[in-house]
């Protein structure tokens, strides 16, 4: 039996065989290496060319609200209950929806969230929250089928009849929002938390967890074209609140 050193020199380097291809080939197996080493990369960059101008931050202070067009709606995804009611991620993006209604800036709030199963429902919660902090219930509509971003962005256009609208979460979840609603047909801009400063840990684990999801974004939206799990009927609450040319 051949020793292991023996062995060894019977595969030529790996050195050997790369220079052995023909320069042409080595150029194409360079070149897809690269193209798969950014393939990860490219629904990212893709949310971010799609939101980039089209967002701000709500930094405290209120300064902020002067950088934010005016719209008929705020568009505000859902992001969890805590014993029935809003996490603390979920309570910053109210607020904030809060602020943009008492400042003019909208002149209803859609609240799209998961209602998909008993004893869990984040748009009345949501509400709730919203009525019990002053703001007309009236203004307020409820969208329990936005199980996702995608579904949330294409049930706003084609259940809601929302043509503008400006969406509010949390700057990690921002550009994918952005770039879903922009492709959904709705001229979005987006208001965000900087969620980092207070929940550093969770926010860094939501922003990894955005590669995988902006993917599937990407997917559904450019690739699939993809319903909504519940696509309709349209509704006119909306419109009655804004008016059906809003």
């Amino acid at each position: 039996m051949p020793s292991l050193s023996e062995r060894s020199r019977s595969f030529p380097p790996p050195r050997a065989w790369w220079s052995r291809r023909p320069p042409r080939a080595r150029r194409r197996l360079f070149l897809s290496a690269v193209a798969l080493s950014l393939l990860p990369f490219a629904p990212m960059t893709w949310a971010w060319a799609s939101a980039l101008g089209h967002h701000v931050t709500a930094a405290p202070g209120g300064g902020w609200l002067r950088e934010v067009p005016a719209a008929p709606v705020a568009l505000v995804f859902g992001a969890g209950l805590y014993h029935g009611s809003p996490s603390a991620m979920l309570a910053t993006r109210l607020e904030i929806a809060a602020a943009l209604y008492r400042s003019g800036k909208v002149r209803a709030l859609l609240l799209s969230g998961d209602n998909g199963r008993v004893g869990y429902d984040e748009p009345t919660a949501m509400r709730d929250y919203l009525v019990a902090r002053g703001v007309p219930a009236g203004v307020l509509v409820l969208d329990y089928a936005g199980f996702d971003t995608w579904d949330s962005c294409v049930r706003a256009r084609e259940v809601f009849g929302a043509r503008r609208a400006t969406v509010v979460t949390q700057n990690f979840h921002l550009p994918r929002a952005v770039a879903l609603c922009r492709t959904a047909g709705i001229d979005a801009f987006g208001v965000g938390d900087d969620s980092f400063p207070v929940w550093p840990g969770p926010t860094t684990a939501y922003a990894v967890r955005e590669f995988g999801a902006t993917a599937k974004g990407l997917l559904d939206a450019v690739v699939l074209r993809s319903s909504p799990v519940f696509p309709g009927p349209r509704e006119t609450s909306l419109d009655a609140i804004v008016g059906a040319r809003s």
